[in-house]
């Protein structure tokens, strides 16, 4: 085995197209370990802590390819010579949805250079940089969609609030999901056109909603994400306001959703104000968050992602739909098979999993440190529940939407380990994902000893995601998967199977085992 770096001095490149790159060119036999970066202070730091770093990488600059390759000599050398020229494919980017680039014109080298009637500006430059673009982009009254992470906190309090004042939209930073009048940015999916606006600061939780809501015969007027520390007491919901203020003016959206993992305290209150004054009905998702809790008229509060679906479609089409698919019949665990393995590429999934399974399981830890390069992941003797895109797994590898192998591993281990009694993989199409997860995760489990545990999986997206709804669900369950509708789901189902007693057992319905948080109590 080798490592080298190759600099590609003054070639910039956004962030999905470097993952997606990476994720291809790491296909060949022979690739151990492949990361595309621009050569900034802060990611240099991510591919030395990953050992990944040599020499040439050590002098790159934050306006420089940095391309850094494991594996065998050969492949290599050939791995370094195609990265260039694969950036240059179609489609890549976090704005690479079909309808985006229809009639896009010549392209635009500045935010100054673009055409007059541009709304909005997608920002995908290193972190240090995003602000400032983001800036220029509100000053020539566009909406910013800031898909850059590592931007400091008090950067994105002042975008806001510059948004704020000229009646604009800041998403992000660090938002991977919006959907505006059709048009996807970054991870989204494809769903009907319809009357149901959503905002929120969890991805991966839009676009489960979303595409339930679209399973259930609704459809979306608008996906608005604001990047997950929106809703902190430090951001104070700036954009989660804005959102829900411009959903409430929008002719297109009859019913409004809001998504988010437990936001600060005050924030809530104040969202939940905001709602009840919006003129319409709105469904508050606040993962985990008590349902008896006081709302305003016309504001439902809801704890699950499913739940969040199922009220808001039932607004949008009109009657009561059902409560949720049953649970499936799963084998029973035998001694000494007693261990929970969720392995989410998704952190609301892991946090919604938490949530629900917590008080069924007892003690659930979240931390599996990375194995060294070539060692298999070590389980911890507890139940484990893993956010398989944090930054603690992403180091110097594209996120798991985009390349399953780092999952891919730990589903190897969890199918392996003895003391596993169920194990959860949520799969994430559309834009930005993979162009066949369910594969790269049917052939591990294809490999499994014959009395692995049974694995129970979600696929979230649609029919008319490039990868396919239906496609994508029966190559798992051609694997042995037993496959559910949604993330809420799955939980139950885990809890079902292994709580340790008939009374701690939960039903299909909708109603929360957990200690929920009450809206004015600090979550």
């Amino acid at each position: 085995m080798v490592l080298r770096n190759a600099v590609h001095k003054d070639l910039y490149a956004d962030s999905v197209a470097l993952m997606r790159v990476a994720a291809r060119l790491a296909e060949p036999p022979g690739v151990e370990s492949i990361s595309l970066v621009m050569g900034t202070p802060a990611n240099r730091d991510v591919l030395a802590r990953s050992g990944l770093l040599t020499t040439p990488g050590h002098d790159a600059g934050p306006n420089d390819l940095l391309v850094a390759v494991r594996g065998e000599p050969d492949a290599v050398d050939t791995a370094l010579a195609l990265a260039v020229d694969a950036l240059s494919g179609p489609g890549e980017g976090p704005g690479a949805g079909p309808k985006a680039g229809a009639d896009a014109g010549p392209p635009v080298r500045s935010l100054a250079g673009a055409p007059a009637e541009t709304s909005l500006a997608l920002i995908s430059t290193p972190g240090p940089y995003a602000a400032a673009e983001a800036l220029k982009a509100l000053r020539l009254g566009m909406h910013a969609f800031v898909f850059s992470d590592h931007v400091p906190i008090e950067q994105e309090v002042l975008l806001k609030r510059e948004a704020a004042r000229r009646g604009l939209l800041v998403m992000g930073p660090d938002c991977g999901t919006a959907v505006i009048s059709g048009i996807p940015l970054g991870f989204a999916n494809e769903v009907r056109a319809g009357c149901v606006g959503l905002v929120g600061a969890s991805g991966t939780g839009l676009q489960q909603v979303s595409s339930l809501l679209h399973s259930m015969g609704a459809g979306v007027s608008h996906v608005i994400g604001t990047g997950s520390r929106d809703v902190s007491a430090e951001v104070d919901g700036l954009t989660m306001r804005a959102g829900l203020d411009a959903l409430a003016a929008d002719p297109a959206t009859d019913v409004i959703v809001l998504v988010s993992k437990p936001p600060a305290s005050h924030v809530a209150e104040q969202l939940l104000v905001r709602a009840g004054a919006s003129g319409k009905p709105v469904v508050a998702c606040f993962l985990g968050t008590d349902e008896t809790s006081p709302a305003p008229a016309r504001v439902t509060l809801v704890p699950t992602l499913f739940e969040a679906a199922r009220s808001a479609a039932s607004l949008a089409v009109g009657g009561a739909l059902p409560s949720g698919e049953e649970l499936p019949k799963l084998p029973a665990p035998v001694p000494p098979r007693r261990l929970l393995r969720a392995l989410y590429a998704g952190g609301t999934f892991a946090h919604e999993a938490v949530w629900l399974l917590g008080p069924v399981l007892g003690g659930i830890t979240r931390s599996a440190p990375p194995p060294a390069p070539g060692a298999a992941p070590r389980l911890p003797d507890r139940h484990l529940v893993l956010d398989l895109g944090d930054d603690e797994f992403t180091a110097g590898r594209p996120h798991p939407m985009i390349d399953p192998t780092v999952r891919t591993e730990y589903l190897r281990a969890a199918l392996a380990d003895p003391r596993s009694a169920a194990v959860v993989l949520d799969v994430v199409i559309g834009h930005g994902a993979a162009p066949d997860p369910a594969a790269a995760l049917a052939g591990a489990l294809a490999e499994a000893p014959a009395d692995a545990p049974p694995v129970i999986a979600f696929v979230v997206g649609t029919d008319d995601d490039p990868q396919g709804l239906t496609a994508q669900r029966r190559i798992l369950r051609a694997a042995g998967a037993y496959v559910v509708d949604s993330s809420t789901t799955a939980a139950r189902a885990c809890a079902e199977l292994l709580a340790t007693s008939d009374d701690l057992a939960l039903a299909p319905a909708a109603s929360a085992p957990a200690p929920a948080s009450r809206i004015g109590e600090t979550a």
